[in-house]
Formats: C-alpha cells, structure tokens, sequence
C-alpha cells in the first residue's frame, strides 16, 4: 500500500532540511548575461566584479560649512584673527593655493584648497567682514574628507554574484558608470494540473473550483524578478501533461507544477516526470505539503508542488524560492530568516512531521516578540496565508504549544 498524505508517522520520508539541501545541491547557476543602463539594474545579480575606477570621493573636501585652514595656523589658546581671500563651493572651487595665515570659506562638498587640512566649522568662528576669529582646542584633519575615502582606484567593489540594492546602485553611478553587466533573468514556467480548475473569468461547474495556485505563484515569482511563462491549466490527461513539460522544458529554466504528485489514480505528473527525466524525491515529513516532487527534464530542474493552496505556498517558500534565487547566481546572504517569539494562543501538534504553521508576529517590545496563530491550519484554508506575516516553525518530535511557550518563528512578509 502506498503511503497516505496524512500518515504522520510514516517511515522513509525525507526530512525538511535533507530535502532543502538536496535540492540545492541539485540546481545549477544559469549562464548567460546582458548589459543594462544602471538604473534598470535594481534587484538584477551582478555577472562580473567592479573595481573603482576611480576615487570616491574624487577629491578632498569639506564635510561641513566653515573655513578651510593650515592646522599650524590654529591657535594653542587664545584667539587668532585669519584673513579670509574668497570662498569654496561644491563645484566651484578656490584654486588658488592657500596662505599662512589665511582661512578660506568652505561649504560642504568644497574642494579642499591646496595647503588647507582642517576645516572649522562656522558655528565656531566669529566672522567680521573679510577676517573671522577662530580660537583653540580645533585638532588637525576635522571635518575633511579626504579624495578615495570611500572608495579607492583600484578597490574592489563588488564581486559577482551580487543582488544589486538601491544603495548598490547609487555606489555604481559614484564611480561614473553607466551600464552594468548583470545574469540574464531567470525563465520560470508553470502550470496547474487538474479536471475541476477553472481559470478566473469562466463560469463553475458541479464540483469545479477556481484555479488560485497560479495567481500565489505568479505572485511569488515577480518578487524573484524572473521571467514567468504561465501555462494555464492543464487537464488529467498523460499526453496532455507530457505535451506540457515537454513545451516547459524546451522553454524554461526551471518548471513548476502544482497538483498531480500525489498518489490518486489521476496524478500522472509524477510518472511523467520519470518517463521524461529525472526524479530525485517526492516525499517529505513536513505539514502542509508533504508531496513534493524534485528532479529535472533535460536541462530544466522541476518542481511538482501538491493542489492545496496553502501547501503550495508553503513549499514554493521552503524549497523553490531558495533554489531559484541559486539559480539567478545570487551567492549573497539568503533574505529568510527566523526569530524566538512567545505565542499567546495554543498551538495543536502531533509528533512526526515538521510544521509550518501559519501565525501572526508583533514585536511587544525592544527584542521582544509575540506570536499568534493565524486561524485555522488546514491546508486548504488560503485566508490564513493571507492574514499571515509569518510561519510558526515546530520540529517534527514537538507536541502541542502552550500560551506563553517560545518557538521558532520564520518572517515572510514581503517575500511571498
């Protein structure tokens, strides 16, 4: 007899973290490249590493509005009295070389005039027509900043493999360039397997429900920036399923499907998968989501995910997202991340699978974290992913969770 879905305590099932490992270990990074104008480069993953070309700053100037002097000037006590010949401004410097004595006004962003080291800032001067008076206890060097203190020539900058921010962006157009060469986007196909889905728009019939497993992934993938290929629905046919991976595999990176990878009568995307290719695993001890199919079709790595809404989202989450993310050439620090948090409701577990409950996080104070669960957990139930912010992390040997108990939270909002 083929193992249930709902057997807890099945044997042989691989567990949350071999099955993430695995499949990591399973993906490829894509080749392939394209040059884009820096501005449209946020969020894509760097192909080749930056060196400055450059300094960054280009030269040394003020941090501050104030008088740009020679710190042997400055008196030990007392006050001195500087003339002041002119003034430095962002772009329009005083080229002129600065003498004993004398103290150029400076704004900020001013280039430094040759001979000039500390700048004094003007709350701390006294000016009086062209002179200022300036007393003690200034140090040698304030307030500059000195050409290549950001960024030197020849300073690494980057290193492929990089997820570009906004900061990257603005550090890219301070060393003046223009275009960037970054891995082209990911192509991701997917499609959804069943005789009762119907797509938005088309009237239901007995036993018919709407397709929402292409909307969440559909969803999730533009938060990857990849290219998305949507399939549509694909009925429980063989020769149609064939047809339909063949198409994906000859188009895309990367296939997912969801439904047909169970154990009915009607789910042939597994056996299609090991006609065509190669599978890898397909069972796991997790809830929701235990039926998870991995492997590839010629040079595409596919991903069958179980029907259940919630269980899709779950899975796509724990397992996909992080193998495409690998698959971009992103090599940076992964953006999942878990926190300890006290739950105020009870939770209900059964010993032998790893859950991934759905909750709620609030933070009741500095370091200090509070979760609930987000309503009922069957993995039907779409509406507790949508009031989520979070899943509740519970290993497979723990039991039910009391109110003021801690456990292992893991944030998603924003990434799903």
């Amino acid at each position: 007899m083929q193992p249930s879905c709902e057997d807890e305590l099945n044997t042989g099932l691989l567990t949350v973290s071999e099955a993430q490992e695995r499949i990591l270990d399973g993906v490829p990074a894509i080749s392939g490249t394209e040059t884009l104008p820096v501005r449209e480069a946020l969020d894509r993953v760097l192909a080749v590493d930056i060196v400055s070309p450059i300094n960054v700053p280009s030269h040394t100037n003020s941090a501050m509005d104030g008088y740009a002097v020679r710190a042997e000037d400055l008196p030990a006590e007392g006050v001195c009295e500087f003339p002041v010949p002119g003034t430095s401004w962002a772009g329009r410097p005083w080229l002129a070389p600065i003498k004993t004595g004398q103290a150029v006004q400076i704004m900020t962003g001013g280039m430094m005039p040759e001979g000039a080291d500390t700048v004094v800032m003007q709350e701390h001067v006294e000016r009086n027509g062209d002179t200022v008076h300036i007393g003690s206890g200034h140090r040698q060097g304030q307030n500059v900043r000195a050409a290549g203190e950001d960024l030197a020539v020849g300073q690494p900058v980057f290193t492929a493999g990089r997820r570009l921010t906004a900061a990257d962006i603005g550090v890219l157009a301070s060393l003046g360039l223009g275009e960037v060469s970054v891995t082209r986007r990911l192509r991701v196909a997917f499609f959804s397997t069943g005789d009762e889905l119907r797509s938005v728009g088309e009237p239901l019939g007995p036993g018919e429900i709407y397709d929402s497993n292409r909307y969440t992934l559909y969803g999730m993938l533009r938060k990857l920036d990849v290219e998305i290929i949507d399939m549509g629905v694909v009925r429980d046919r063989r020769e149609l399923i064939e047809q339909a991976l063949d198409t994906a595999a000859a188009r895309a990176d990367a296939i997912i499907t969801s439904g047909g990878v169970s154990v009915g009568e009607a789910d042939f995307v597994k056996e299609t998968l090991e006609k065509l290719g190669r599978m890898a695993f397909w069972k796991i001890a997790m809830k929701p989501g235990r039926p998870v199919t991995f492997g590839h079709i010629n040079n595409a790595v596919f991903f069958g995910l179980p029907g259940n809404p919630v269980s899709v989202m779950v899975t796509f989450f724990q397992f996909v997202r992080p193998a495409l993310v690998k698959m971009t050439g992103n090599t940076g620090t992964p953006d999942a991340y878990t926190v300890t948090a006290r739950t105020t409701t009870a939770l209900r577990k059964r010993p032998g699978r790893f859950e991934f409950q759905r909750g709620v996080l609030e933070q009741s104070g500095p370091g200090e974290f509070t979760v609930r669960s987000a309503g009922a957990q069957g993995s039907g139930i779409l509406r507790s992913m949508s009031e989520a912010n979070c899943f509740i992390l519970l290993d497979p040997d723990r039991t039910n969770v009391a109110i003021g108990e801690e456990v292992t939270v893991q944030p998603f909002l924003n990434l799903i």
